[in-house]
């Protein structure tokens, strides 16, 4: 798995094990091993300007994921072996408004890190929680995903 991790803001935390989560939770979904996925980490300001560019909403956010594809969950794409890799596309995270909103929420940093990460990954894959149903399908597919590192999901 290709993942690129490019972090611009000043909150520290340890990105060697949120790169091997992103690494596990692309071949768990069953993506080849030239999928690849970037992981960039900005501050809040950088994050409101994405969502307020993008998905035309206010204010700052955890996590924003922009697919290349239209995937599906569960529906790994045919590639060809001898083509380019399957750009699955951009997670974005702030993770100070994570630290905040797990200090809120009464879990630990690294938890909800760890949750944005593979929440943002998901949604590259298709997943998504608009409708209660698909949200409880994402859920526990975060819940599994994250106890395969011994994180849980609040």
């Amino acid at each position: 798995m290709s993942v690129f991790v490019a972090d611009e803001q000043a909150e520290t935390f340890d990105l060697v094990d949120l790169h091997s989560l992103a690494e596990m939770v692309m071949a768990e979904e069953g993506y080849p091993p030239d999928a690849e996925v970037t992981l960039l980490f900005v501050d809040e300001k950088e994050i409101a300007s994405y969502n307020q560019r993008f998905l035309d909403r206010d204010g700052a956010t955890d996590v924003l994921a922009f697919p290349v594809e239209e995937l599906l969950p569960g529906l790994v794409p045919d590639t060809d072996p001898h083509g380019p890799p399957l750009m699955l596309g951009d997670v974005v995270i702030a993770p100070g408004y994570v630290r905040r909103q797990a200090d809120q929420s009464g879990v630990t940093f690294e938890d909800e890190m760890a949750l944005m990460v593979t929440h943002g990954i998901l949604h590259l894959l298709g997943y998504d929680h608009e409708a209660d149903e698909d949200a409880e399908r994402m859920e526990e597919r975060e819940r599994q995903l994250l106890a395969k590192v011994g994180r849980t999901r609040r």
